[in-house]
């Protein structure tokens, strides 16, 4: 008779002391000194920004559940560059620093470094 073992999801911690939930990400947006500045040093004041936003991923949760129960893997980790679509909510503050906390599937496109 076999005996059935549960998978241990493993979180790894982060600055911010936080952990999202399901499919959940935490991330900070890019800041004027990490992308708001053009190829040519333009600076790009807030009503330029376009959309969608940049961000960085800073957490990133266990990820949701199949039919079968089983976690499905998230496909962004943490340190990723992403650009999202920017939540209805306001960004939450963690020690005076902006988060969003975004679903993944509001996750368009993962940068390549």
């Amino acid at each position: 008779m076999k005996k059935k073992t549960k998978k241990k999801i493993v979180t790894a911690k982060n600055k911010a002391g936080v952990t999202p939930l399901g499919d959940r990400v935490l991330i900070k947006p890019l800041g004027l000194e990490e992308g708001m500045v053009t190829s040519f040093g333009i600076v790009l004041p807030d009503s330029a920004k376009e959309k969608p936003e940049q961000g960085k991923v800073i957490a990133v949760g266990p990820g949701r559940r199949n039919d079968k129960g089983e976690y499905v893997p998230m496909g962004v980790k943490v340190g990723d560059r992403v650009y999202f679509k920017k939540p209805w909510d306001e960004p939450i503050k963690i020690d005076s620093i902006e988060y969003y906390v975004v679903s993944e599937s509001d996750i368009t496109l993962v940068q390549n470094q």
